[in-house]
């Protein structure tokens, strides 16, 4: 599309969606020389923020619509990752000759340095910033973004300088990725999800996939062995184009995969070899909770040691990385009981994680905004370790539907009273837990927002 952020100038460049990327996007621009325009559905006022945020800046701004007219008098439209590809001004502003792109797929084509682009349902995050640690601990200087919740735009903007650029890349991100080609790829895993954006799980797997669209003989794919849809998808003949590493928590798979290179759990120990010789790592003494904080510690491991991480500096932040907030994140103790805050978990492949990383005796707390996703997959572990299962949100009655008859189940009216009821079902050696396997906008702005509430309830608690 472009060789050379100079070829910007001038430019006529529409940005849709004035989030935080969308801000972001514009000042790059602006910088650049281009002439900006923005447009986003909400109006002036419930962009209040935003609009602050670019202060002086002279932009034109499309508010509370989408004008055809502004999108025929661009040279280029960048999407922000939070707009639907699928909308129908964009089907005519492609007829009538526009370019339509994605905001990571136009700033990863000016970005020199070499990128770990890691996606799958769940994990991203966590294996991003182990790989960061990684390779900070080992003297290797890098950057975050994605849908980590900095933009990558800001890499260029901020005009950071890093040996190397971690991607956390979501199904948004990939939707108009063309050209898009990593150094590295790590696929954890692949479950249903975002069914309130893709008409089906196939779109949204045809999403995902777009990953691989571009590997050659440079790319290095690192993928779960353990997932039957990540395996599948190996298969594809683009994927073969490159190395390969798989990652496991099967002993039974180490031979295989010590052959051919990748890492696998056995016991106490990570086995790994990415070249003629096999490291072992301790993980005797790590602190996250849940099996499969493994399978993102394998694939940060892997991912690491391409780019120079040493052993020594691995092992230091596995004994010490204790996870990240929202993430299975101890709470408190009180009068016996744990409490557990996985408010990121919005997706019910997310809730299945944090369920097999206790034993019984949970109460969980679940629901938030109505994505369209099925529950029945929490059927058989709610049964078997769920005493007490408090529903809230505007997915509750799908959720109830779904899981209902295999616990005791209450419905409740705000999430306040949804923690307090859980606290007062709970006796000692419960586990109370929020993992809401749904997002969160149907009462608060972000997961974020609803872990520190969550948080802040039980501090109060005596």
């Amino acid at each position: 599309m472009f060789t050379d952020v100079s070829e910007l100038k001038e430019k006529k460049i529409l940005v849709v969606g004035l989030g935080k990327t969308g801000v972001a996007l514009a000042k790059f621009l602006h910088a650049q020389g281009a002439i900006v325009t923005v447009t986003d559905h909400k109006s002036k006022p419930e962009l209040s923020n935003q609009l602050e945020q670019l202060g002086d800046l002279p932009v034109k701004l499309d508010l509370g619509g989408h004008s055809p007219k502004t999108f025929l008098s661009q040279d280029l439209v960048i999407l922000s990752p939070g707009v639907p590809s699928a909308l129908k001004i964009f089907d005519y502003a492609r007829s009538q000759g526009i370019r339509i792109t994605g905001e990571f797929e136009f700033i990863a084509q000016f970005i020199k340095e070499p990128i770990i682009a890691i996606t799958g349902t769940n994990g991203k995050t966590t294996t991003a910033r182990m790989i960061e640690s990684f390779l900070n601990e080992s003297g290797i200087t890098c950057w975050v973004g994605g849908s980590i919740g900095t933009p990558m735009t800001d890499y260029l903007r901020l005009d950071v300088k890093a040996k190397v650029v971690i991607a956390e890349v979501s199904s948004y991100m990939l939707e108009l990725c063309d050209s898009f080609n990593p150094q590295n790829i790590i696929f954890m895993n692949l479950a249903e999800n975002h069914l309130d954006r893709y008409r089906s799980m196939e779109d949204y797997v045809n999403a995902k996939r777009k990953i691989f669209k571009n590997t050659n003989q440079a790319t290095t794919s690192i993928l779960n062995a353990d997932d039957n849809a990540v395996v599948e998808l190996a298969r594809d003949p683009a994927v073969q184009r490159g190395k390969i590493f798989y990652f496991s928590r099967k002993a039974s798979l180490e031979p295989q995969i010590m052959n051919i290179g990748g890492a696998v759990n056995i016991g106490k120990e990570i086995r790994v070899r990415t070249g003629p010789e096999i490291e072992v790592y301790d993980i005797s003494k790590v602190l996250m909770k849940g099996r499969h904080s493994l399978e993102n510690m394998m694939a940060a491991i892997l991912a690491a040691s391409e780019h120079g991480a040493t052993h020594d500096a691995i092992q230091k932040v596995m004994n010490t990385f204790s996870g990240l907030h929202h993430r299975l994140e101890y709470v408190r103790k009180v009068g016996g009981v744990q409490f557990y805050n996985d408010s990121k978990a919005t997706n019910v492949h997310a809730v299945l994680r944090a369920l097999d990383a206790f034993d019984e005796n949970i109460i969980l707390i679940a629901g938030g905004k109505d994505t369209n996703l099925s529950y029945e997959a929490l059927r058989n572990v709610v049964k078997r370790k769920v005493k007490t299962l408090i529903l809230v949100g505007e997915a509750k009655e799908r959720i109830n539907r779904d899981l209902g008859d295999f616990s005791e189940t209450f419905l409740i009216g705000t999430f306040e009273e949804a923690v307090l009821i859980a606290y007062q079902k709970s006796r000692i050696g419960d586990i109370v837990l929020l993992s809401p396997g749904c997002s969160s906008f149907d009462m608060f702005d972000s997961f974020e927002e609803r872990g520190d509430y969550f948080k802040e309830i039980i501090r109060k608690f005596r």
